[in-house]
Parts: C-alpha cells; sequence; structure tokens
C-alpha cells in the first residue's frame, strides 16, 4: 500500500502539461450526463469507423469498426457516491446491478467476474482510507465489485494506470489496454489515465447528479472541476479537436 499522504501535486502539474503540449489528450472518448447513462455494449459508442474509411494496414473489420471493451475502471467520488462518501444513489446500485446481472453484459459477474474494478485517488490510495474500502466492498459485496489497492510505491492516478491493466491481465480478463474503458468525473485524472494507458476513455461530466443544465454545472463545483468543463468545451467546440485513439489499437 502506498506510504505517501493523500496528495496529487504532480498529478495537477501534469494534466497542465498535457494542455500546452498535448491538449487533445485532456478529451474523452465519450461524455455521458452520469454513469446511468453508460451503455451496456460501449464499444460502438467509443468509436465507429466512419463509412466509407478505409482499415489500416493489418487490420480486419471487425477490429476497425469499433472496439471491444472487456473491462470497465470505475472512478468512485463523484462518479459512483457523491465525493468524499461511501453513499451510492439508488440510481447508481441500479445500474450496477444491471451491469453485473444483465445476460446480455460483458461485465456479468458469472461469466466476467473481475470484469470492474473501482480505482479511487481516495479509497485505495493509502492505509488512511481502509474503512472506506470496508465499507464499500461491504456494500457492493453481493455484486462483487472490488476496490483497487493502490501498491507500495505507485503512485495515484492518472500515474498507476500500469498497474490497473496488470491487475486485469493477471486475472485474464484482457490482453490489451485498449479492451479497457476508464469511466470517470475528471479529464486530469481520469481522461488522462485512459490515454496514459492506452485505454478508452467515458467522462461523466455531471458527477452522480443526475438533469443538471450542462451550461450552468453540476452543484459545488471546486475551480479545478469548473476549469475542466470550461477546458473540454473549448477544445472540442473552438479548436476542433478529438480525442486520440488508444495507441496500437489500429494495429491489433
Amino acid at each position: 500500500m502506498a506510504s505517501t499522504p493523500n496528495t496529487n501535486l504532480r498529478g495537477f502539474n501534469h494534466a497542465v502539461q498535457t494542455l500546452l503540449r498535448n491538449p487533445s489528450q485532456f478529451l474523452p472518448h465519450l461524455t455521458i450526463p452520469t454513469f446511468t447513462h453508460l451503455p451496456e455494449q460501449l464499444g460502438p459508442h467509443l468509436y465507429r469507423q466512419p463509412p466509407g474509411e478505409k482499415p489500416a494496414p493489418a487490420t480486419t473489420a471487425a477490429t476497425t469498426k469499433s472496439p471491444t471493451i472487456r473491462a470497465l475502471v470505475l472512478d468512485k467520488d463523484n462518479t459512483l457516491c457523491p465525493p468524499k462518501t461511501t453513499t451510492f444513489p439508488p440510481q447508481i446500485l441500479d445500474k450496477l446491478s444491471a451491469l453485473r446481472t444483465s445476460p446480455t453484459s460483458p461485465f456479468n459477474q458469472s461469466t466476467a467476474p473481475d470484469s470492474i474494478l473501482i480505482v479511487s485517488n481516495r479509497a485505495g490510495s493509502h492505509p488512511r482510507f481502509d474503512a472506506e474500502v470496508r465499507e464499500i466492498e461491504d456494500q457492493l459485496s453481493s455484486l462483487r465489485i472490488p476496490v483497487f489497492r493502490l501498491p507500495e510505491g505507485s503512485e495515484k492516478k492518472p500515474f498507476c494506470g500500469k498497474e490497473v491493466v496488470d491487475w486485469f491481465r493477471k486475472r485474464g480478463v484482457v490482453t490489451r489496454a485498449d479492451e479497457i474503458a476508464v469511466v470517470g468525473d475528471r479529464l486530469g485524472t481520469d481522461v488522462l489515465m485512459a490515454t496514459m494507458m492506452g485505454s478508452w476513455s467515458v467522462w461523466c461530466r455531471d458527477g452522480v447528479y443526475e438533469g443538471i443544465d450542462p451550461n450552468k454545472g453540476r452543484p459545488n463545483m471546486n475551480i479545478l472541476e469548473r476549469m475542466e468543463v470550461w477546458i473540454e468545451k473549448y477544445l472540442r467546440e473552438s479548436r476542433g479537436l478529438k480525442a486520440p485513439l488508444p495507441r496500437g489499437w489500429e494495429s491489433q
């Protein structure tokens, strides 16, 4: 378990440097209002080959049309629970249950028991949050959804991508990072981690709040969260940028 306190100054510096050097990496592959809007069959919503586009060399039509997602990395704070709590809103629990019990879900707990992992910069990131980890896992025990424990000496999001990919690989869930989708409310941690991993990203724009006016934003946003919303809109609408495809995916 990591022995450093719950600070992430290096993550902030990395986000700033990314915006200056490679701003498209700040953009998600898919934006949804909240986690409850996550499609069960996620691949076609992340990318679908435009009609008439020629497949890349050594690429089959099946892999070029849309990715195959076998694993989900889920943020906790403001994605599954209100920040700094272990309270799952009923609609979030319903969505998790559907993903784990639907016979057509790629994340069904009977056919793919290790396909969902909660990765938080709070719970699991330091021993001071061990009680929080136990409470989360107790609540989700029937769905068999664990919390990632950050290994000793490892850094928090967005820098723990390799460890997360290794977790899924060791359990036979994925062979490649582009079979993973990272779902969270922060561009500077969740989306950037997906980019660094070579995975796909899903941005929960409104956190855990349903029915939010996107022009006003969700309640109680801090300055960094407000800046991320503005930056995403600017890069997408004014600069015309798009999220880069996971490295190596088109050559698979």
